[in-house]
């Protein structure tokens, strides 16, 4: 949580998280995600939180107005902006200090290969990814380290590294792009381990 709170403040501490967490409805959503994992991947009797920290996070997220399930693979250093109307598959992978904005979308698509046969997929977002607002990304489409989405792009292939892509369907419209990931947390471990 602590790379979480860096994100929102540019620093850290327990009452920045508090303070975040009381004042901030998607970063509260953060939290309590955070606090069902640390839950469910705890010794007992900490275990038996977790139906607790389940209700919390479902509270936090329709107050945020978002669908984001506890379970989604989240790197340190998330920053939700605004939160309104955005949606995260629980299949979704999400690496370190990305940052989403109101209304994105990293969802699920399934294709039916035969009759009684369908295979789902979901995207993955390396570290240091920027979503704009309304964005769309579903299946299994990467989104390269340090890229940028812009806003009402409708992603439909994988997106390299340092890239910029926008439109309906999604284009590279820029190489070589710097990162946008203000506040950035500082990482102890490898930055592409999502928890």
């Amino acid at each position: 949580m602590h790379a979480d709170t860096y994100r929102l403040y540019g620093r850290s501490g327990w009452r920045l998280t508090l303070k975040g967490a009381v004042g901030s409805r998607p970063f509260r959503a953060i939290v309590t995600m955070r606090l069902c994992q640390a839950s469910r991947d705890a010794r007992v009797p900490w275990k038996y939180l977790l139906p607790l920290c389940k209700l919390l996070h479902r509270s936090a997220t329709r107050r945020a107005g978002i669908d984001f399930s506890w379970q989604t693979r989240v790197g340190p250093g998330f920053a939700l902006t605004h939160g309104w109307g955005t949606v995260i598959s629980p299949g979704a992978v999400i690496g370190s200090n990305v940052t989403l904005l109101h209304g994105a979308t990293l969802g699920r698509r399934d294709r039916i290969t035969a009759p009684d046969q369908r295979s789902s997929a979901y995207p993955t977002l390396e570290d240091g990814v920027w979503v704009g607002p309304h964005a769309i990304i579903t299946g299994a489409i990467i989104i390269g380290q340090g890229s940028r989405v812009a806003g009402g792009t409708v992603v439909v292939a994988d997106v390299p590294p340092a890239s910029i892509v926008a439109g309906n369907p999604g284009k590279i419209i820029a190489s070589d792009c710097v990162p946008d990931v203000m506040n950035a947390a500082p990482l102890d471990t490898p930055a592409s381990q999502a928890r």
